[in-house]
């Protein structure tokens, strides 16, 4: 296993590190490196600024539109774009929905669904998570209802993602209540705008509004938008599941985050105070771990070996190392990062603060990042799942 990138990966990273220096928008990386608010617009700016290019889709193969990157060329653009401080790319729709549906969608869906993922213009919403069912997620109960042509379906999602900019939302359903909960799951693509859809917010505790409550009311939905069979979503869900893990792990994001959490510590006078300057280099050493374990996965990809399965391994020391970051640089700040304001968050506030600015957005980010071992399936879950498919204990 050689883990030295090759000249031609060299040149390649250089390549993509020279387009996101001319066409990255400043004031977006502004935005990024200093934990600021980012709109929705922002968000899709950046969207559609990689959808011109034809990167948006960076993990696509070029059947589908894509640039047909092997796995080393995604792994070195997504790691430029989060050093450079581009917004991190919505998911839901080029990393997750997509893939699901060039995998298992028909031709007529593929045609349907996959320029607007690619060009950025269609915001995608996931419907997984319901009250009781999260880490069971085989245990949810919206339930779709075929009638003719059309399914009727009722029931709640929660914890949606930005799910009040959603147009479209892929979402698991129960079709059948026979035999395994898993066995009776269907995948299913619906249109937000439909009648008997609700969204309500729910405010998070750093003041956020990050996710919602989906509602479904008798909404009806053309049966040509189920992907695949009826009864296999279980299957196809834990195909979209498999890239979920991998991306929550965000290494990129991660080295980007420690250079940010070193020049804290530096302004506030920390980086000499060798106690802490060894927590920084525990945490430093943690990143560099996962980096390994990622590019063995690549390595194993790239010489056409069976890829590892530690999907559930990456999104464990992944959120880990993001809580870990968060709060370092919540001790960095000291008692100051306790005074949250949650107007700080905008770029070119000019409120009163006492202490820095970059101390602002700390608090906020510490208490928001309490998440991560729990979406995407909770790390205890997950430990588990290890432990069944890769210790085969």
């Amino acid at each position: 296993m050689d883990l030295n990138f090759t000249a031609e990966e060299l040149a390649f990273r250089s390549e993509i590190r020279q387009w996101v220096a001319e066409n990255l928008p400043k004031d977006l990386s502004h935005k990024v490196h200093n934990a600021l608010r980012l709109s929705r617009d922002d968000m899709q700016r950046w969207a559609k600024i990689l959808g011109k290019k034809g990167w948006l889709g960076w993990g696509w193969p070029q059947q589908f539109g894509g640039p047909g990157w092997n796995a080393v060329q995604k792994h070195l653009f997504e790691e430029e774009c989060a050093l450079a401080g581009a917004p991190r790319v919505i998911p839901f729709g080029p990393v997750m929905v997509a893939p699901v549906i060039m995998a298992f969608g028909t031709p007529e869906q593929h045609k349907r669904f996959l320029p607007g993922i690619a060009s950025g213009e269609v915001w995608w919403s996931q419907g997984y998570s319901e009250p009781g069912s999260g880490s069971d997620l085989a245990s949810l109960k919206t339930r779709a209802e075929r009638r003719g042509d059309t399914y009727i379906v009722n029931g709640q999602k929660t914890w949606t993602t930005l799910g009040q900019y959603g147009e479209w939302i892929f979402c698991l359903v129960r079709t059948s209540t026979e035999g395994k909960p898993q066995t009776g799951i269907s995948f299913l693509l619906i249109d937000m705008q439909s009648p008997g859809i609700t969204v309500r917010p729910i405010i998070l505790l750093d003041g956020e509004h990050e996710v919602n409550e989906v509602f479904f009311d008798n909404v009806e939905v053309p049966a040509e938008n189920l992907i695949g069979e009826e009864n296999k979503g279980w299957t196809y869900a834990k195909h979209l599941l498999s890239h979920e893990r991998t991306n929550i792990a965000d290494v990129n994001r991660a080295k980007r985050e420690l250079e940010r959490l070193k020049r804290i510590a530096k302004a506030e006078g920390l980086w000499d105070d060798l106690r802490f300057r060894d927590q920084i280099a525990l945490l430093e050493v943690d990143i560099v771990a996962l980096e390994m374990m990622v590019l063995r996965v690549l390595s194993a990809e790239k010489s056409g070996k069976q890829s590892l399965d530690v999907a559930g391994l990456l999104k464990i020391r992944g959120s880990e190392i993001q809580q870990r970051y968060t709060e370092l640089m919540m001790l960095a700040g000291g008692p100051l990062t306790r005074a949250f304001i949650h107007e700080a968050m905008d770029a070119g506030w000019q409120g009163d603060y006492v202490g820095a600015m970059h101390l602002a957005p700390l608090a906020g980010t510490y208490f928001n990042y309490r998440k991560t071992t729990i979406y995407g399936g909770s790390n205890e879950v997950q430990r588990n799942i290890v432990a069944q498919t890769v210790l085969g204990s």
